[in-house]
């Protein structure tokens, strides 16, 4: 006797075995791509995914490949120049057993992506990597820029943020005050890490904000770059919400509560704002795009 949910489970088979046969031609290519990428994903997951300022790896890396299954009805193979194809990938390749001696990580990562892109390259042609910009590009954020960037520009913005929540609670009444990046509310002391509002948060949600212009306009490639720009300030209102509600948290619950579950509950309520926000700037410009759909 057959079930109702035995079909149903034979149908999601047959689908799913029907939408993977134009890649079985290429089977021993996508294992040996796996293979080459997992000692990079696994440096990734030890080393910076396990840190808070991290922790949308996974995202990235799940939602950059849905990215590239999505788009693969709409790529057609064309020609490569295997000429260019084999100089490039011999010298990523070069530069990443250099890098994976020295234990450089984002270098490493970033030679195993070049080099993998490369291979895609040379099996799909210019025309269907072009194609593909945003989800190879949107990949890129799984490595945040190494520190000789990243430090300047993070002690910057966490000033800013600083200041502007001392300034916001102080003027509301609250006994606040900062030194640099720590900040005082009552008795307590709090210092405001890279997590909390550096530029790995802010990288974090530009990745994020990205996608969602991406998916919602990728047709209207003049109105995404406007809402694009606004994707750096959101990020910046986003930030400096969570380090005023983590402060709120500490005056009115104690430190204990605000470095415990509730700091994690911040972190989450940080994208969940950053994407309020985008949205209702993308609701509020939409005249706009409808002007333009009609000019």
């Amino acid at each position: 006797m057959t079930y109702p949910r035995d079909v149903h489970y034979a149908r999601c088979t047959v689908g799913v075995m029907q939408r993977l046969r134009p890649l079985e031609p290429y089977w021993y290519l996508i294992l040996a791509m796996i293979l080459f990428a997992t000692p990079g994903l696994l440096a990734l997951a030890r080393e910076i995914w396990s840190l808070e300022q991290g922790g949308h790896g996974p995202i990235i890396v799940v939602s950059g490949l849905w990215l590239l299954w999505r788009e693969r009805r709409d790529i057609t193979p064309g020609p490569a120049s295997r000429t260019l194809a084999l100089p490039l990938l011999a010298g990523t390749l070069i530069v990443n057993v250099l890098a994976r001696v020295m234990g450089i990580l984002s270098l490493d990562w970033l030679t195993t992506y070049a080099a993998l892109v490369v291979v895609l390259y040379a099996y799909v042609g210019g025309a269907a990597i072009r194609r593909l910009w945003f989800p190879l590009c949107y990949l890129l954020f799984l490595v945040p820029p190494p520190p000789l960037i990243l430090g300047p520009i993070t002690q910057f913005t966490k000033q800013i943020i600083a200041t502007a929540s001392i300034d916001i609670l102080s003027w509301l009444g609250f006994e606040v005050a900062y030194s640099g990046t720590t900040l005082y509310i009552d008795q307590y002391e709090l210092l405001v890490a890279d997590a909390c509002a550096g530029m790995n948060s802010l990288f974090s949600l530009l990745a994020i904000g990205s996608l969602y212009i991406y998916l919602r306009h990728r047709a209207q490639w003049r109105y995404a770059v406007l809402l694009g720009l606004l994707v750096l300030p959101v990020a910046m209102v986003a930030n400096l919400v969570r380090v005023l509600v983590l402060l709120l948290i500490t005056h009115y619950v104690g430190d204990a509560a605000a470095q415990g579950f509730l700091h994690q509950a911040a972190g989450l309520m940080m994208f969940v704002v950053a994407l309020s926000i985008l949205a209702v700037a993308d609701h509020a410009l939409a005249p706009l795009r409808h002007g333009r759909k009609h000019a």
